[in-house]
């Protein structure tokens, strides 16, 4: 079975907040909350991506360009 998103949810009733696994495909789809109420809206949440870096990004060749490439920023 492939792995499903988590979708959190608040609820305008009782203003709980609660989780569901559920498939992209019903991401909009009603969520009662767990205390029985059906006024309840899908939260925007943030994604964490994992991976690893090996240093800082690379400067473009020249050095200049851009805001912050060309040192106007301070």
């Amino acid at each position: 079975m492939p792995d499903m998103p988590t979708y959190a949810y608040r609820c305008r009733e009782c203003a709980g907040t609660f989780e569901l696994l559920r498939p992209m495909s019903e991401s909009g789809a009603p969520a009662p909350c767990p205390e029985g109420h059906q006024d309840t809206v899908k939260l925007l949440t943030t994604v964490a991506l994992t991976g690893s870096a090996s240093g800082p990004a690379p400067v473009p060749a020249g050095g200049g360009g851009g805001c912050c490439g060309g040192g106007c920023c301070s």
